[in-house]
């Protein structure tokens, strides 16, 4: 059944069956967000797409057969959640973020413990140092405060530092923790109470991993995206020139969020990396009302694109891609699909760009980016740009 969500389009649920299918569709190999709309996008619902995966991966050159996600599997971990207290909310669904589903890899599923009303109000993301000097987390604290008293609900990633100051002073006004792992594992470990105090106090703790799922480094940059991707603006405290939190100012700046940075000492190293944001155009911040001054006019109106995805009414808008046909059959030329593989290689380069070289219709040309990344062979990135993975 599809009902209105806060910005007045339609939203739906997933009956049970539906959304087991999406978690055993997003758990398969090498299926990430991007592909994972493509799917929906091309055969209508997660069902249809599951049974399509093997021979879309071996079209695309894979090695060996693709992994799919056992039903067994996916219900174990519908039964974790529900164990946890944690709700799986599909992108669509009203509980979704709407900030969050406007960028290029907005998560179909999100993993949520707590108060999921607090995921539609207006956001701030605040990160910085976990190394933080006593001036900076006292900045952080105060700014957070502030926000809380104007309405905002901040966001961080839990970690220490400017991280926890964050959620401390948000407690009363709202925050929402993101997890690099699963919901299941707090980290750091110092952190758990703090966790237990945001979900008491009606805040949120968010991922995008099953329950179980132990943090990996390079899992902490997709959390970084998470963070950015809830928010209209980003406020950097205290990075170094090599901070994680510089990651979250790139990923921002690319998804068309605003960038704030509080300026430093030059002796500082912690203040090296926020000081070059601020070389680079990112918005200088000394006290909170240049923050309201700088989100004030975007909250949820971010520009990117609104993917919307509704399964129930066999229904699928999305605007990057132009063309749709659940019919379409599977590329017969093989040289066209030769031609963009030509068209690739190991520095990304844009869709458009690939369209433009082959000449290939939009539908043919994503169908075979779709078949590559699941053999594996391709690697997406920001600003709609693939690259091939060699070797």
């Amino acid at each position: 059944m599809a009902n209105a969500g806060r910005n007045g389009k339609n939203r739906f649920h997933l009956d049970k069956w539906q959304k087991l299918n999406w978690l055993r569709l997003i758990r398969s190999q090498n299926v990430g967000p991007v592909t994972f709309r493509q799917l929906i996008l091309h055969y209508g619902t997660a069902e249809k797409a599951i049974e399509a995966l093997p021979e879309l991966a071996a079209r695309g050159g894979a090695a060996a057969r693709i992994r799919i996600c056992p039903i067994n599997d996916a219900e174990a971990e519908m039964v974790r959640c529900e164990k946890h207290g944690i709700r799986l909310v599909a992108m669509g669904e009203p509980e979704y973020p709407t900030l969050l589903r406007k960028t290029d890899y907005s998560p179909p599923i999100l993993c949520v413990k707590g108060n999921p009303e607090v995921l539609a109000k207006r956001t701030v993301a605040m990160v910085g140092s976990r190394n933080a000097s006593a001036s900076g987390a006292k900045l952080a604290h105060r700014f957070a405060s502030q926000l809380g008293e104007a309405g905002y609900v901040t966001v961080s990633g839990l970690a220490r530092g400017i991280d926890t100051a964050v959620h401390k002073a948000s407690l009363q006004s709202g925050t929402i923790a993101v997890f690099a792992g699963g919901l299941d594992h707090v980290f750091p470990e110092e952190n758990r109470d703090l966790a237990e105090q945001i979900i008491d106090t009606d805040g949120a703790l968010v991922s995008e991993m099953p329950v179980g799922w132990k943090p990996r480094s390079k899992d902490f940059p997709r959390r970084n995206r998470i963070v950015t991707g809830l928010a209209a603006g980003v406020v950097v405290i205290e990075a170094a020139r090599r901070s994680g939190s510089l990651i979250s100012a790139r990923l921002a700046n690319e998804t068309g969020r605003v960038v704030l940075a509080v300026p430093g000492s030059p002796l500082d190293p912690r203040s090296e990396g926020t000081n070059s944001l601020i070389k680079q155009g990112a918005t200088l911040v000394t006290c909170v009302e240049d923050i309201l001054e700088a989100i004030g006019p975007i909250d949820d109106r971010a520009p990117g694109f609104d993917f919307e995805m509704d399964e129930t009414a066999n229904h699928v808008n999305e605007t990057i891609v132009h063309e749709r046909d659940l019919n379409k059959p599977a590329i017969t030329d093989d040289s066209i699909r030769q031609s963009v593989i030509a068209a690739l290689g190991p520095s990304p380069t844009g869709i458009d760009d690939i369209l433009h070289f082959t000449g290939a219709g939009t539908g043919d040309v994503q169908l075979v980016l779709m078949e590559l990344s699941l053999a594996g062979r391709l690697e997406r990135h920001s600003g709609n740009r693939v690259s091939l993975i060699t070797g």
